[in-house]
């Protein structure tokens, strides 16, 4: 089973849009069992698929600290036949503090879909922006990372904590094959800084890095809708460009 996971440390990079979209599609066109697994408080790969996460309980929080918990008891229904969501919402803050002093809880996620694992070709999460417990968990539970970054001046600093994690997780948890597949540009400008900061993660990650994303208005429209672009607006640029990205993506990560 293939588990990819979309982490950044820091916000507004288009991690979320890039995780549902993987999901959806892989489900729709691939035919492919996926499970979208949130852990990031704002609970938006659940909005962004027409969720109301406020009441969807329990969640994934409850099931990472309650092993009474089943997963049956978190997996919801999405519009896609194929693709079902653990949602997430602010509990999650309190992660850390339930699950200190327990035995491996960087292993928490990893030991929980052990009871899903035969009924999903494909696990896709999301990561909250940060380096915390989290995101451990989903390094510990994954075997691949994509790595959206926004073309902006500081980029290249979360690259490189980011891909310090990883192979520090990898190490610490003995994670064999845990690795970045897929390093996406994200916000996406004709700039000449923009340019350069493509050039040198072409350089850091040669052969990982995507085509790009820009900024589409439709895009943002369809999440408020609960929608993937395909369903609001598929002929439209913003489909088109993101089905170039979602497949590049999968390219990378199936040949890892």
């Amino acid at each position: 089973m293939r588990r990819i996971a979309f982490v950044n440390e820091k916000g507004g990079t288009g991690k979320t849009t890039l995780a549902v979209h993987l999901a959806a599609w892989a489900a729709d066109k691939r035919g492919q069992r996926v499970l979208l697994v949130d852990l990031d408080t704002q609970g938006h790969a659940g909005k962004s698929l027409g969720l109301d996460v406020r009441t969807l309980v329990p969640n994934a929080f409850h099931w990472l600290t309650d092993k009474a918990v089943a997963f049956a008891d978190v997996a919801r229904p999405t519009a896609f036949p194929n693709l079902k969501v653990v949602p997430a919402y602010k509990q999650l803050q309190g992660l850390s503090q339930a699950l200190a002093g327990q035995e491996r809880p960087l292993h928490r996620l990893a030991e929980r879909l052990s009871e899903a694992s035969e009924a999903f070709d494909v696990v896709v999460f999301d990561a909250p922006p940060s380096l915390g417990p989290a995101v451990s968990n989903i390094l510990v539970a994954a075997t691949e990372v994509v790595l959206p970054v926004a073309l902006t001046y500081l980029a290249l600093d979360g690259c490189a904590e980011v891909e310090k994690t990883v192979e520090r997780v990898a190490s610490e948890e003995s994670v064999a094959g845990l690795h970045i597949s897929a390093v996406v540009p994200m916000l996406v400008r004709r700039t000449s800084l923009a340019a350069a900061i493509l050039e040198r993660l072409e350089t850091h990650f040669p052969g990982k890095v995507t085509p790009g994303l820009g900024v589409y208005v439709k895009i943002d429209e369809a999440q408020s809708h609960g929608q993937t672009i395909w369903e609001y607006a598929p002929t439209g640029q913003g489909a088109i460009s993101m089905r170039t990205v979602v497949e590049a993506i999968w390219a990378r990560t199936d040949r890892a």
